[in-house]
């Protein structure tokens, strides 16, 4: 039970790289939670690094049972006509689980 907990704080982190969710990115493993996501924080965002930087909202991961925020962030796309896909909470007959943002 414990290596499910460390396997979803290493998502936490991966979340925060600036990778995270790129087609090359291997698939994710689905860790259920069972007690849904608290509401999505108000977020100040800081100025824009540059002009071609796309904003990657925060969002809740889950660690140490329990939910932890994951800050938002500017990152740049990986191509010109790449856009942000946001990455979100889904239920199913399992529990709560994450889906990661990816570029398409």
């Amino acid at each position: 039970m414990m290596q499910r907990w460390k396997f979803a704080l290493l998502g936490v982190a991966l979340a925060a790289a600036p990778l995270v969710g790129c087609a090359s990115a291997p698939a994710q493993r689905r860790v259920y939670v069972r007690v849904g996501p608290p509401p999505i924080r108000e977020e100040v965002i800081v100025e824009r690094p540059g002009a071609e930087y796309v904003y990657i909202r925060g969002h809740w991961g889950y660690a140490d049972g329990g939910y932890v925020w994951v800050p938002g962030r500017w990152e740049r796309p990986e191509g010109r006509r790449h856009r942000w896909v946001e990455g979100h909470w889904a239920h199913d007959r399992g529990g709560w689980y994450w889906i990661d943002g990816h570029w398409r």
